[in-house]
């Protein structure tokens, strides 16, 4: 997308929710100054987005791409009594362009604002599918959910993935990575080269964001550092991008 790149917690804290919640990094970073992760709290960035600098100009510059709730779900229930006035800040500051990642994909009907309709032109919604399990349950509600921007997040990727010919032009990108951590899962090679290949067939952008600490390849297990599970994914040379549009990442 080319954007500057901001970040907007605006609230922090989760629950659980399925089996790419294991191993969550918030619980991870929470857990180390012993503070409890599955407590929701509003934050005090929660209004970023409206703030200025002494000379009147938003804190969060025009033209920004803003990372929004990542330390958290933006759809989670706890969160309910604030959404709205979340809504209005993104309404308001329409010279950005937001995007949130959720695995609450069934909860985003009774969540969205009344002058919805077909999506807020900047508003990126992203849906996590870890596993085939995840996929067959939030693909569906995904699809036929009207949002103007939509990325298939699969990411710690944890199976084989069928997408079941359901990929096409509703859809800008899938993005595939592995698990980061100590205790991560192991991510086969082969599985990402699998949806790259699901993504060609269907003209979508493809973006192999991370190898994730632990990758099989070709029959040997390899153990990644943290500081090159990015590039090195990067060097594999798998992104993608369709006819006509321009990849995001």
């Amino acid at each position: 997308m080319g954007e500057k790149a901001s970040m907007w917690n605006l609230w922090h804290g989760c629950h659980k929710l399925s089996e790419g919640c294991r191993h969550c990094y918030v619980y991870r970073t929470d857990g180390k100054y012993g503070k409890d992760s599955s407590v929701v709290t509003k934050t005090e960035k929660f209004d970023l987005p409206l703030l200025r600098k002494k000379n009147g100009t938003y804190k969060i510059p025009s033209g920004n791409l803003v990372y929004t709730c990542f330390t958290s779900d933006f759809l989670i229930e706890d969160a309910d009594e604030w959404r709205a006035e979340a809504w209005e800040m993104i309404r308001i500051r329409q010279d950005l362009h937001f995007l949130f990642i959720t695995k609450r994909i069934d909860r985003l009907q009774q969540c969205l604002p009344p002058d919805w309709g077909d999506g807020y032109e900047n508003v990126t919604i992203c849906c996590t599918m870890e596993n085939q399990d995840r996929v067959d349950f939030r693909l569906p509600i995904y699809r036929e959910i009207p949002i103007k921007h939509k990325i298939i997040i699969c990411e710690p990727l944890l199976s084989r993935i069928d997408f079941r010919g359901e990929l096409g032009d509703w859809v800008e990108q899938v993005v595939a990575g592995g698990e980061s951590g100590k205790e991560a899962r192991m991510c086969d090679y082969e599985w990402v080269l699998d949806i790259r290949q699901q993504c060609i067939d269907a003209n979508v952008g493809f973006w192999f964001k991370q190898t994730g600490s632990f990758l099989l390849k070709e029959g040997h297990e390899y153990k990644i550092a943290r500081q090159f599970q990015h590039s090195q994914a990067r060097k594999a040379g798998l992104n993608y991008t369709p006819d006509k549009q321009e990849i995001k990442g």
